[in-house]
């Protein structure tokens, strides 16, 4: 009977992580470059269950008197980094990355000890600063091959390899960073993904599209269903929850008054 207490409270904490993901993924629904979250269930690992104070053995000694399951518990939250649909925007300063789910612009991200940290993000929404800084919507540095890239004024243009114009010559080239492996990034927020440290790049696969952007790849009715789908699921097991802590009431309070 208490096993079932803490497998149904075990389950509905899982579930409740389940829906904060599917809550951020609808809240960035309308978030550029955003890349939607999958929590993976797992099955909880046995636990040995002993008795503390074993009066019918040895005094004070514990033994084993079986093992309990949990049900499930929350193995990770895994990202999907496909590609979602690219939009035009006829901004200038618009750019999204097509023909391939692994490669990201490059930002330069200062903390407030004037640490630089290289982030990585998908949303190639970029403003440019008063001197003529490219920089992301959070204010971060875009980088180039040569560094933060710095635009003169008029009008320039972005080749499908990253490379930009402007009057005439050649500025810089957007530092595309194409990563072998996606499961090597972590979403570090804003919009930002890190790479560890041994995280294997290669040579840029795709192309880069001036005055489009990337949308999120969040799909909003699937989400919708599974937050429907978690709601169930979360009040299924509070009801057995209560079932079991009523059961337990009737035992203590009434069979043990007998």
């Amino acid at each position: 009977m208490i096993r079932g207490l803490y497998t149904s409270a075990w389950s509905m904490l899982a579930l409740q992580k389940k829906m904060d993901v599917v809550s951020n993924n609808m809240a960035n629904v309308n978030t550029s470059g955003y890349k939607k979250d999958t929590l993976v269930l797992e099955s909880f690992p046995s636990l040995m269950t002993k008795i503390i104070k074993d009066y019918g053995g040895t005094p004070g000694a514990s033994r084993n008197i079986g093992t309990m399951e949990l049900g499930n518990d929350v193995g990770e939250v895994f990202t999907n980094y496909s590609q979602g649909q690219v939009t035009k925007t006829n901004n200038n300063l618009d750019m999204a990355i097509r023909d391939s789910n692994n490669a990201f612009f490059t930002v330069s991200m200062t903390d407030a000890d004037g640490n630089e940290t290289e982030c990585y993000t998908r949303d190639g929404s970029f403003t440019k600063g008063s001197d003529g800084s490219l920089l992301t919507n959070d204010g971060y540095s875009v980088l180039g091959e040569n560094g933060p890239i710095k635009l003169g004024s008029g009008d320039f243009t972005v080749g499908s390899d990253g490379t930009i114009q402007q009057n005439g010559e050649t500025v810089d080239q957007l530092r595309i960073t194409e990563f072998e492996d996606t499961t090597q990034l972590a979403k570090f927020g804003n919009n930002l993904v890190t790479a560890d440290a041994d995280a294997a790049t290669r040579q840029f696969t795709g192309l880069v599209e001036q005055g489009s952007t990337e949308l999120s790849n969040v799909n909003i009715i699937k989400e919708m269903v599974d937050m429907i789908t978690v709601t169930r699921s979360y009040e299924a097991n509070q009801k057995v929850l209560q079932a079991q802590d009523g059961t337990l009431d009737k035992a203590v309070n009434e069979v043990g008054r007998v």
